[in-house]
């Protein structure tokens, strides 16, 4: 049995966050690659990404100053 690859930092398509915008206020978000979300600035939320996607549901967000 081979040992799993080892998992690389996952990353959003940039030309998905082109063509994704905030649910809420239309406007453009930014990819924490750390915290793997996507902040809306204009709303305050950060949006969660799990195993790979953006889960772009406002009750889903984390609120941020």
């Amino acid at each position: 049995m081979t040992a799993p690859p080892e998992r690389l930092e996952a990353t959003v398509d940039p030309k998905l966050l082109e063509i994704l915008v905030c649910p809420l206020t239309k406007g453009p978000l930014e990819f924490d690659a750390t915290r793997q979300e996507l902040i809306s600035r204009s709303a305050k939320l950060a949006y969660p990404i799990r195993d790979g996607i953006p889960i772009m549901l406002p009750e889903e967000a984390r609120k941020i100053e």
